[in-house]
């Protein structure tokens, strides 16, 4: 039996890196520890904030895996500690955040059971690329030259043809 796919239209080619990261999000834990926030700092930063209260910076560990980023917790457990009563969790965790192409860790820090994590997206300029016609049976296919354009020249075109 085959699946029914959001991207199988003939009008979205190569979207299948889309797709998967959907399959990712839509298996990734719903367990709620640790809580998190996302935040906005400006256009092409962000901060994810994890409450990690009790763990120390080795009982973390981050990775980023095929644009997925990973953050794993585990605290060691004290033998000699004896509990009357344990409310504070202490267990392992795994928490998953797909990243878009193009963002990159920045760097992470932990501060007051916070640990902040700082990503960040380059600013890419738009391309515009023209695309070479041949005719005949030719078997090479020449490569188009990018071009770059500012925004003002983008916002210009209509894609309508001059001349």
């Amino acid at each position: 039996m085959s699946r029914l796919s959001l991207f199988n239209s003939p009008l979205l080619l190569g979207f299948e890196q889309f797709e998967e990261a959907l399959e990712r999000v839509s298996k990734a834990s719903a367990d709620g520890y640790p809580p998190y926030n996302v935040e906005q700092i400006d256009p092409t930063h962000l901060r994810i904030t994890l409450a990690v209260a009790g763990f120390a910076p080795e009982d973390l560990d981050i990775q980023v895996q095929d644009n997925q980023l990973v953050i794993r917790g585990r605290q060691s457990e004290d033998k000699d500690v004896v509990y009357l009563h344990r409310g504070i969790a202490a267990r392992q965790f795994q928490r998953s955040f797909v990243l878009a192409d193009g963002i990159e860790v920045a760097g992470a820090r932990l501060e007051n059971g916070l640990l902040h994590i700082d990503l960040e997206r380059p600013i890419t300029q738009p391309q515009v690329r023209s695309v070479t016609i041949t005719t005949g049976a030719s078997g090479s296919t020449p490569k188009a030259a990018p071009k770059t354009a500012s925004k003002g020249a983008l916002k210009g075109a209509s894609g309508t043809r001059d001349g």
